[in-house]
């Protein structure tokens, strides 16, 4: 059963109407400051302010634990609380859990910059689209705009107490601080996402390698379930791509590469090599003009809680929007069904 502990949680996050309980306040006064105080966290060798710096990285670790805990409570409460009280309750923890794994991840985003601080954006949306309550208040605070329709899905059916971890690529993800290459990444994320195995870099290289601070990975206890990846100035990006990326991953996988290698899967082999042989399709001007980012995002069949890609779609979308960007779009294939219902499904 829940513990004492939990138990009070639980009703701090279920508190009055324009009041919160404990918890919810001090999440509520971390994120605030943290999103207010972001500009004192920079690239380390030159921030302003050593000391602020630190003190904003202590109060980011609070905020995550903080999170963390109410993740935790979202998975403990759906495995042990009455059908009754779980299908009454459940609603509104669900939307608590996938605001947090958004904020906590966009806080960690915040906080592992090798960039220019971000310049958060004040408060554009139409007051209609706000809803009421924690969740509304911890809605404002993401730099998300108008992006309402990410905002309202209903629970599944089924509830499930599959606990996620929500986080952007960190320096540790690299291989000259002792962890994994982007590579291994890659090739970890797709052997989770695909149904065959295919080369590294058939889903997320041009990301990683030309706008690695702009991609997210969802984790489960299974390991990488889902990720999203962006491009601040897509026609920057996609100029790169095609000048530079792209030949040299052409040249290290040629033409006649699928012909041999049935250990990787002849059909994924192939199929691979022919996409990075392929000519990509341009973008129409009027479209980079109006929305000026790149989206990628998708998950695993296994990840059949909405409310965990759209928290994946809401902190890439923070992340973007904080550093200036009006509008987003993604490109997808009119033939690959699987990801046209996956964005239909986010709205």
């Amino acid at each position: 059963p829940l513990t004492l502990e939990e138990v009070r949680m639980l009703v701090e996050l279920f508190y009055l109407p324009y009041h919160h309980g404990a918890l919810a306040q001090e999440l509520l006064e971390h994120f605030q400051w943290l999103r207010a105080n972001s500009l004192s966290v920079g690239v380390p060798a030159t921030a302003p302010d050593a000391c602020g710096g630190t003190r904003w990285r202590g109060r980011a670790q609070s905020f995550q634990l903080l999170c963390a805990r109410t993740c935790r409570l979202h998975s403990r409460f759906v495995s042990t609380a009455g059908r009754a009280l779980l299908y009454d309750l459940h609603p509104y923890l669900w939307d608590i859990r996938n605001m947090l794994l958004a904020a906590s991840a966009f806080v960690l985003w915040l906080g592992c910059q090798s960039i220019t601080a971000p310049i958060l954006l004040g408060r554009d949306a139409e007051p209609w689209v706000r809803r009421g309550g924690l969740f509304g208040e911890l809605q404002a605070l993401l730099p998300v705009g108008n992006s309402c329709d990410l905002f309202y899905h209903p629970p599944p059916l089924f509830p499930s107490s599959q606990l996620y971890l929500l986080r952007p690529l960190l320096p540790l993800d690299k291989l000259e601080h002792g962890g994994r290459s982007c590579s291994e990444v890659s090739q970890g994320l797709q052997a989770q996402l695909s149904h065959a195995p295919a080369l590294p870099g058939r889903l997320l290289g041009s990301f990683l390698s030309l706008s690695p601070e702009y991609t997210f990975v969802l984790e489960d206890e299974g390991g990488p379930c889902g990720y999203a990846a962006g491009a601040l100035h897509a026609e920057g990006f996609l100029q790169q791509r095609d000048s530079s990326w792209l030949p040299a991953i052409r040249h290290k996988y040629p033409p006649d590469l699928g012909a041999g290698g049935p250990a990787l899967g002849q059909d994924a082999l192939e199929e691979a090599v022919l996409f990075f042989h392929a000519e990509p399709l341009a973008v129409p001007q009027p479209v980079l003009r109006r929305f000026p980012s790149l989206v990628q995002l998708g998950t695993a069949p296994r990840v059949l809680d909405v409310g965990a890609s759209r928290s994946l779609a809401l902190c890439l979308l923070s992340a973007l929007r904080a550093n200036g960007s009006r509008g987003v779009f993604c490109q997808v294939s009119d033939a690959d069904r699987q990801q046209l219902s996956f964005y239909s499904k986010l709205g």
